[in-house]
């Protein structure tokens, strides 16, 4: 299967000396939900923050559709943002928007700076919004305010704005961690039925791993800003469990 994202030799440092992530080296396949886990503190978020630049790589290469994202800044960067959606962990919505206005946003640069600032968006585009609402089951949400949703309905509304994008490659920062489970298990089995039916690679970081065997197709172990584990959710045994975040009392 090809690779939607190749990263090479990725390191981060927030403080000289003090690597957040070390040579981090993987690919991520064209069409494969790949969950990132590991203990806090590892670099999970700063590796996902990393790949759209919303975190200033240290050194190393991150390579998608051609280009190394590492490198790339002004237009070059916005045009590659725009191939690449993110889902956050609190939701960052406007919340003064209505529902609609928020999924909308998505397409804000696929429209002229003037069109834009009026909200003036192709019929297309509103009636592929109206079909997103129907997909993350917020058929009839359209003109609520952000404000308004619950934290369950917020992360469909970022989810839908992501997809919005049309993007190559979706990221989710942590998605489920400020929900309660049964919303964190209904959001994750929207974001793996999304990556199927629009054949978008997703890459996950999240703390809950019975979630990650669950709806991934691959899980990458993180420990010390290193990926100490590569592979299928079967093989997460609970030796390599432990190897990850330490201990063993948690495990049962």
């Amino acid at each position: 299967m090809a690779e939607a994202l190749i990263i090479r030799r990725l390191s981060k440092a927030y403080v000289a000396g003090k690597p957040v992530l070390r040579d981090i080296d993987v690919d991520i396949a064209a069409e494969d939900i790949t969950a990132i886990i590991g203990p806090s503190g590892t670099g999970k978020s700063t590796l996902i923050r990393c790949i759209n630049r919303l975190v200033e790589p240290t050194s190393g290469e991150i390579l998608f559709e051609g280009r190394d994202l590492a490198r790339v800044h002004g237009s070059a960067l916005r045009h590659a943002r725009r191939q690449i959606g993110m889902v956050f962990q609190e939701y960052n919505l406007v919340e003064r928007l209505t529902v609609m206005e928020n999924l909308l946003s998505g397409r804000l640069g696929y429209v002229t700076p003037w069109n834009a600032w009026r909200r003036r968006f192709p019929p297309e585009d509103i009636a592929s919004a109206q079909a997103l609402l129907e997909t993350v089951g917020l058929t009839g949400f359209a003109n609520r305010r952000a404000d308004a949703l619950s934290g369950g309905q917020r992360q469909r509304v970022g989810i839908a704005r992501a997809v919005m994008q049309k993007p190559r490659l979706l990221l989710a920062d942590e998605p489920t961690s400020s929900l309660d489970p049964k919303t964190s298990v209904e959001i994750m089995q929207l974001l793996a039925d999304i990556a199927r039916s629009h054949r978008i690679p997703v890459l996950i970081n999240m703390h809950d791993v019975s979630l990650a065997r669950r709806f991934a197709d691959r899980i990458l172990g993180m420990e010390g800003g290193r990926i100490v584990f590569d592979g299928a959710p079967g093989a997460l045994s609970d030796a390599i469990l432990k190897q990850i975040y330490g201990g063993e009392d948690w495990l049962h």
